[in-house]
């Protein structure tokens, strides 16, 4: 990793969650100039998907400070 990635990463980890994500979501979009048509759809499925077994109940989300200590756990 050269200093200069070294350094926007600890500059990253500064911010806050929501932000850090944001980030995350920019640099990942930015590595694919033009998305796959049928990855689109693939995803706009299995968002649907999700929503609807949320909506419906037959899942529960977990909020992401347990999915955090869950992760923590298993990883100690």
């Amino acid at each position: 990793m050269s200093n200069d990635v070294q350094q926007l990463f600890n500059s990253a980890l500064q911010l806050n969650d929501q932000d850090r994500a944001e980030l995350a979501g920019l640099l990942l979009g930015s590595l694919d100039e033009e998305p796959d048509a049928d990855s689109q759809q693939a995803w706009g499925d299995e968002i649907a998907r999700r929503l609807e077994e949320l909506n419906s109940g037959s899942v529960k989300p977990v909020p992401w400070a347990e999915v955090r200590r869950r992760l923590s756990k298993n990883a100690g």
